[in-house]
């Protein structure tokens, strides 16, 4: 028997040896593996595994297949990578339908993953990766294609690519970009440089704005990230992660510093730290386990957030995405911060997924008689991931837009 796993999905393993098996029918691949450091970044470039370096500390690659020996698996590695990427004697071949990996160990039921179709002329996949959890291992579902191919891959996890190791141009040969591309408002070649596989939605975010006639505006993004309880389960599929991945790529558009503050709401202090373009990877799993689950002290986070900002000094208005998974407990506290924020220039969109109630959050703007100019709400279904990224930006940015026309 086999489960199979959605993209984001994750699930625990057992001690001893793991082995993934990539299939794919077209394009003829190549499959290899990256040994990770808690940073989200290889220690050396010895931890790129592939066919011309097929061991490393207790990871293999032989063919299609990679196996992972978890008990001999060094301390100082957090995460194992398994990728796919078009064969480079393949020229002009990309992935439509991603490869199947199949996971196994002996007497466990096996486990297989097939990503989502592709569209962006993808030429290396993401497939599965294994990470530490507490004194064990689990395995996730990821599914994350790079256009830019292995130059791309090599710039967000820190490895120096050898032209003739790989016959694939390495990172530094991949030519910069010294202004927007055509149809683009915003330069993009800091993602190009330091994040190509944000490439793709910062585009999207910035055709998003361009519909809405504020391609050319500029504002301070911020992100709120709800830390109740029940989140713990899209912190632990990747959800979290990618939905500040796609807020990430927006603010490229809107702010050129390549950083977004994050605060984490919880029922203790709230946490600000930065999420950025140089330590996207991993970063919102490596933060979030630094603050206590709560129940969502969602106005404290706020004063934090609006406290940042002031303190900054910054002349653009401010764009705070409230991601929220229920109803707050400071329900009368949260509706006196949007009163006093109206005239700061901050505007305060909720964004709910989860599991939890929303109707707080829905209805703030219910009433005519105490509405809020600056606030609105993006219903981002349980889960934001499978939302395309056309739709997705476009509930981002419509109530915002409108605010921000003269």
């Amino acid at each position: 028997m086999t489960t199979s796993l959605l993209k984001g999905q994750n699930a625990a393993l057992m001690a001893g040896q793991v082995t993934f098996t990539v299939a794919a029918e077209r394009p003829a691949v190549d499959v290899s593996a990256l040994l990770l450091g808690s940073n989200g970044k290889v220690r050396s470039d010895n931890d790129l595994v592939f066919y011309s370096h097929p061991a490393q500390d207790g990871v293999t690659v032989s063919g299609h297949t990679v196996t992972a020996d978890l008990d001999r698996i060094p301390s100082g590695v957090a995460t194992v990578v398994v990728v796919a990427s078009v064969d480079p004697l393949q020229p002009e071949a990309v992935f439509t339908t991603a490869p199947r990996v199949s996971i196994s160990q002996v007497s466990t039921v096996g486990m297989a993953f097939i990503a989502p179709d592709f569209a962006a002329r993808e030429t290396v996949v993401v497939l599965a990766e294994l990470y530490r959890r507490g004194d064990g291992w689990k395995v996730r579902a990821v599914g994350q294609g790079y256009a830019s191919g292995l130059a791309g891959l090599a710039t967000d996890y820190g490895v120096d690519i050898d032209d003739d190791a790989t016959s694939t141009p390495s990172a530094s040969a991949v030519p910069a970009q010294p202004g927007p591309a055509a149809g683009e408002t915003v330069n993009l070649s800091k993602i190009q440089s330091q994040a190509p596989a944000l490439l793709e939605p910062a585009r999207q975010a910035g055709q998003a704005l361009v519909n809405r006639g504020i391609a050319n505006r500029r504002a301070a993004v911020y992100l709120i990230l709800d830390h109740d309880y029940h989140m713990e389960e899209m912190y632990e599929s990747f959800a979290v992660q990618a939905f500040a991945e796609r807020v990430l790529a927006l603010s490229a558009n809107l702010d050129d510093d390549g950083t977004v503050p994050v605060v984490f709401s919880s029922g203790e202090e709230p946490f600000l730290e930065e999420i950025g373009l140089d330590n996207y990877r991993g970063r919102i799993g490596q933060l979030h386990t630094q603050v206590d689950w709560g129940w969502g002290n969602v106005a404290d986070a706020m004063r934090r957030t609006v406290d940042h900002y002031q303190e900054s000094g910054a002349a653009d208005p401010a764009f705070v995405i409230v991601q929220v998974g229920d109803e707050p407990w400071d329900k009368s506290d949260v509706r006196s911060l949007l009163q006093n924020t109206a005239t700061l220039g901050v505007f305060w969109l909720f964004v709910g997924f989860g599991r939890g109630k929303l109707a707080f959050y829905k209805n703030l703007n219910a009433s005519s008689s105490a509405s809020f100019s600056n606030v609105a709400f993006y219903d981002a279904s349980k889960n934001p991931g499978p939302v395309p990224g056309d739709r997705f930006y476009t509930g981002l940015i419509e109530a915002f837009g409108k605010w921000m026309k003269p």
